[in-house]
């Protein structure tokens, strides 16, 4: 019932930028909050950053610096990930979560397809 659509992945040098853009829509009634994660090959899933409808914001210590969360003004439902200074280590699929409520009034936590970011050394 909640779809969440990653682009702006791809392949870029070391010390390059990436915009990650989600676009979530669906059957919602709220959002509350909108993330990034990653999972580099044999890894586990872990936080990058996390955008809330209160207006905080969460980094991982390898994103702090380097990596800015934002939501879109106007539409609440989607998020960005601007990535500087890129690393090797940032090799990973990100993907897009996000954590809400239904207009059926359940609570829904979806993820989204993810997309590849490779950094060349």
């Amino acid at each position: 019932q909640v779809q969440l659509v990653e682009s702006g992945g791809g392949l870029v040098k070391t010390g390059g930028s990436l915009r990650l853009s989600c676009v979530a829509s669906g059957s919602i009634f709220e959002i509350n909050s909108m993330g990034w994660y990653r999972q580099a090959p044999e890894g586990v899933r872990e936080m990058v950053a996390i955008s809330r409808s209160d207006g905080t914001t969460t980094y991982s210590d390898s994103a702090k610096g380097r990596f800015t969360i934002s939501r879109n003004r106007a539409k609440n439902s989607i998020v960005y990930l601007q990535m500087n200074n890129l690393k090797p280590d940032d090799t990973a699929v990100y993907y897009c979560n996000a954590v809400g409520v239904l207009l059926t009034n359940v609570p829904f936590g979806s993820w989204g397809q993810g997309t590849q970011v490779t950094v060349s050394s």
